[in-house]
């Protein structure tokens, strides 16, 4: 046998390899993108020697400097590098698929949520959703916003985000972000490495499709009325704009489909709260909240449309940024940009905090207890999932 039939079954090969490596991941991965990415390197580093410690902490680093879900780019980048094309996808499937049936559950069972019982576990849920938002504000604050410059920063946007009620300020305030700490660096330019100036034609045309999708999708939307376009244009953005991970989520969803009445605001919570307790990606929930949507493009082609939109900016800026890595990561400039964007979300994440996390969720002293119970035992390490169930359960029992 030749080698030109031998390379197509070792690509073959070595795609089902991959899938099967996040399928595992996929289902046993609990904790959050940090825990995943620890979970990674125990993988790919350690166990298969995919690629070693200086390789993968490239890619951890690139991924933390673009928009979207950093564990899942990372899985979405070592499944590139070890099968090309097919591989990324295998790898985004399959670590993916776990979350997404389990949400696709309790989806199934939201409809059976008007009576009081249900309802009561509900607001357990949200109660949950209040303790895990509450951890990440705190320990993305210690890391972001390590110094009075960038708290600042954090403060503006969450005062911008509480008083001006504009659906696009997130937007708008990491967009300013990113300017303010680019105009105030004042590092020396770094000196380019002109072995990484090489052309590369497909990844500058996937960066090229992402910006011109940014732009695009909004304006069909406003001239076609075309309920699916307008979907993907919303999940497209937000998956395009999310800074600091899967949390950021939260605000960003809930100002796309909670304000216009896309979505009913409990169902949404309840969703965001119950994706904690599923193992993988967080952004799964996009799926869940494709699904609920009260308007078509809903079911579970609104889901499916709602997870391919809001992944596909992930794929697009990974795939179009691994070739100029060597040369980005040398510039001092965007690191501070991304700094001070780091900081933004902190600000607009405490401010989902405060409404609708808080608002929706807490209404007297025993809600405020429980809230703080929860929080204490994800303090101490107590697995999301567990703090999740035991929050239902107690919601329900109250109204027992």
């Amino acid at each position: 046998m030749d080698q030109r039939s031998q390379a197509p079954a070792s690509r073959f090969a070595h795609t089902a390899e991959v899938f099967w490596a996040f399928l595992v991941l996929g289902l046993t991965s609990f904790g959050g993108p940090v825990a995943h990415l620890g979970y990674f390197r125990e993988a790919f580093v350690v166990r298969r020697k995919w690629l070693s410690e200086a390789d993968y902490a490239d890619l951890v680093a690139l991924c933390q400097f673009l928009p979207g879900p950093a564990s899942s780019q990372v899985g979405i980048a070592i499944g590139h590098q070890r099968a090309g094309l097919a591989g990324a996808v295998a790898a985004w499937v399959a670590f993916t698929l776990p979350s997404v049936l389990l949400l696709y559950a309790v989806a199934l069972g939201a409809g059976l949520w008007q009576g009081p019982l249900a309802q009561g576990a509900l607001h357990g849920l949200k109660l949950a959703a209040l303790a895990v938002v509450a951890q990440s504000v705190w320990m993305m604050a210690q890391r972001l916003t390590p110094d009075w410059p960038r708290r600042l920063i954090a403060g503006i946007a969450a005062a911008l985000i509480l008083i001006v009620p504009f659906s696009a300020m997130p937007v708008i305030v990491i967009a300013a972000a990113v300017a303010w700490g680019a105009a105030l660096d004042k590092s020396p330019a770094a000196r380019t490495n002109t072995t990484t100036d090489r052309p590369h034609p497909a990844a500058f045309a996937a960066l090229a499709l992402f910006l011109i999708l940014l732009a695009a999708l909004p304006l069909l939307a406003a001239a076609t009325h075309l309920s699916w376009i307008d979907i993907a244009d919303r999940f497209y953005r937000t998956g395009a704009l999310v800074f600091g991970g899967g949390h950021v989520v939260l605000p960003l969803l809930q100002n796309e489909l909670v304000t216009p009445g896309l979505i009913d605001r409990d169902i949404f919570l309840a969703g965001y709260g119950a994706a904690q307790a599923v193992p993988g990606p967080l952004f799964s929930f996009a799926f869940y909240a494709g699904l609920m949507l009260k308007p078509p493009t809903n079911g579970i082609a609104g889901g499916l449309l709602a997870l391919a939109a809001i992944y596909l900016p992930s794929f697009l800026l990974v795939l179009g940024g691994l070739p100029y890595w060597a040369r980005w990561k040398t510039l001092p400039r965007l690191r501070a940009a991304l700094d001070a964007a780091n900081a933004a979300v902190v600000g607009i994440l405490f401010a989902a905090l405060c409404t609708p996390v808080f608002t929706s969720a807490v209404f007297g002293p025993a809600d405020i207890a429980i809230a703080v119970i929860a929080l204490a035992a994800l303090a101490l390490r107590v697995p999301p999932w567990l703090v999740v169930i035991a929050c239902g359960a107690v919601g329900l029992g109250l109204r027992l």
